[in-house]
């Protein structure tokens, strides 16, 4: 059976995806809850992992474009960030907060 892949973001992945969505939730839901919101992506991210795992990363990207969305109050992810986190989604690994 093969092992799952844990996803390890290089020094300015992770930096860069809470940046990401915290000034998506600052612009979107003000200061207050831009923390739960990037809680509420990361619970998101995991979950896609072991729904998506194996899946084609396009059909991925897709679905995590919606979820995003819904998530972070109708904010947007973008490439680069957009295929590397579905490219981990698809790999089944994990993200961290």
């Amino acid at each position: 059976m093969a092992q799952k892949a844990k996803f390890t973001m290089k020094a300015g992945d992770q930096r860069r995806l809470e940046r990401h969505v915290q000034a998506e939730a600052q612009r979107k839901l003000g200061p207050a809850a831009s923390a739960q919101v990037r809680s509420e992506v990361v619970k998101m991210l995991n979950g896609m992992c072991r729904e998506f795992e194996g899946r084609p990363v396009d059909e991925v990207k897709a679905e995590l474009v919606n979820r995003y969305a819904l998530v972070s109050g109708g904010g947007s992810i973008t490439d680069p960030e957009l295929t590397q986190y579905a490219e981990e989604i698809a790999r089944g690994g994990s993200f961290n907060a």
